[in-house]
């Protein structure tokens, strides 16, 4: 893993704040091991940039069952971890409210128009959710892309076969090979500066597919989104989804698809 401080770093790129998001409804299962995942990368960062910043907002979206505690508790160990509570019952209204509340947002300077804080382009905006495993260098690569340039990172997943149909991991796969250069979009992987997203207009409060929104907006103002399969997440491979067009519906969609098992 290469250190980042041997990078280049161009002028107004280097970074000196992270912001974690990880929405949440009704994660209890998945919860701790991603926030356990989430504070390796962490100290993954710290390791090698001890001068960068990291916070983490995990949004409890009208949670009904022990997600609460579960994240009471990691924040109570770690004054890295934050807790906010909503009722958006929204992926993108959620992913949204953690951005504000990590300070992230537009000031107004007397006589001037709008315009994001000056420390905007400082600060990366790094996106998972609570059913997902990011690896120990997630927020270490995602470093070194923004500090070499890029302005949003587009992270690869993989469903987690505990559980999961061995057909449908296969069609999977077989719809998404891992590689560079990829063109997916996952909110479990997502990395995008501050002063890019602000730009772009932000998470938009819609139920999901905010994160294509997002990139959309991103691309069609000249961003520069890099693409990579070097900080794969690994996320839940369940079929019950919890947006109605998210990564498990799409994974029940891709099931119906399966030939009917033979009667053997």
């Amino acid at each position: 893993m290469a250190a980042l401080a041997a990078l280049p770093l161009p002028r107004g790129h280097r970074i000196e704040r992270v912001a974690v998001v990880m929405p949440a409804h009704n994660e209890e299962e998945h919860l701790g091991p991603a926030l356990q995942a989430l504070q390796q990368s962490a100290d993954a960062l710290r390791r090698v940039r001890p001068d960068v910043v990291v916070r983490a907002t995990v949004v409890l979206d009208s949670c009904t069952d022990g997600s609460a505690a579960i994240a009471a508790g990691y924040a109570a160990a770690d004054p890295r971890i934050s807790v906010l509570a909503v009722g958006y019952r929204s992926a993108g209204a959620s992913r949204a409210a953690g951005v504000r509340a990590a300070g992230i947002g537009i000031t107004r300077r007397p006589g001037q128009r709008w315009s994001p804080s000056p420390w905007a382009g400082r600060t990366w905006l790094a996106n998972t959710d609570a059913d997902s495993r990011v690896p120990e260098n997630w927020l270490v690569r995602q470093l070194e892309f923004a500090e070499a340039g890029a302005d949003a990172v587009l992270g690869s997943v993989e469903p987690d076969p505990a559980g999961m149909d061995p057909e449908l991991l296969r069609r999977w796969r077989e719809h998404h090979p891992f590689h560079e250069d990829h063109p997916h979009i996952y909110g479990a992987n997502f990395g995008v500066r501050a002063s890019a997203y602000l730009a772009a207009g932000g998470f938009a409060r819609i139920t999901s597919e905010e994160d294509r929104a997002l990139v959309h907006g991103l691309r069609s103002r000249a961003f520069t989104v890099t693409a990579t399969d070097s900080t794969r997440v690994m996320t839940s491979g369940r079929t019950l989804a919890r947006a109605p067009h998210g990564f498990g519906a799409y994974l029940r969609a891709l099931g119906r698809a399966l030939p009917p098992p033979s009667a053997g």
